[in-house]
């Protein structure tokens, strides 16, 4: 019994009085520049798939087409790429951000995820990541057209890779 008891004290009044004291004392990184909690990836991003999984729409809304791709990469010049970048280094904004946004024009970016999944990252935001959600700003259109653009941007037609080629400041 005494063992049960000693248990029950460590586990429900201790642990969580020394998590309140690590906070409370200011120990908790909160800096961008600061290294993650410990399992903070681990635990944030099992939440967030449990979430999506559950939320995001199967089918894309809109059709794959060159317009569409195309709407879709302005609408990403316009609002995404200061965070996700384009064709050169990460922009100071993305260095000073953590977790560092991945860089959706490199690489893989999301090409293999569904469009619904990217439509729902965009329209939602991530808590805690610096993803805004562009639900109240954009209309859901220009969304699906972010989100079918990215899913398909390492097979883009012509026109759309040579818009996405240009400086930002002449491709408007």
């Amino acid at each position: 019994m005494r063992r049960f008891l000693l248990g029950f004290i460590i586990g429900v009044i201790l642990l969580p009085l020394f998590a309140f004291s690590y906070i409370y004392f200011g120990y908790a990184p909160v800096a961008t520049a600061a290294p993650p909690f410990p399992l903070e990836r681990k635990i944030t991003s099992m939440a967030l798939n449990a979430r999506i999984s559950k939320e995001a729409p199967k089918d894309a809304a809109i059709p794959v087409n060159e317009d569409n791709l195309m709407a879709g990469a302005k609408v990403y010049r316009e609002q995404c790429e200061i965070c996700h970048g384009a064709s050169g280094p990460e922009s100071p904004t993305a260095q000073g951000m953590f977790p560092h946004p991945p860089q959706l024009l490199h690489g893989k970016g999301v090409t293999d995820d569904p469009p619904g999944e990217t439509y729902w990252k965009v329209k939602n935001g991530i808590r805690l990541t610096g993803m805004p959600a562009y639900g109240p700003s954009l209309p859901d259109q220009q969304i699906w057209q972010v989100s079918v653009f990215l899913a398909n941007a390492d097979k883009l037609p012509g026109p759309v890779s040579a818009y996405l080629s240009k400086p930002a400041e002449t491709s408007r």
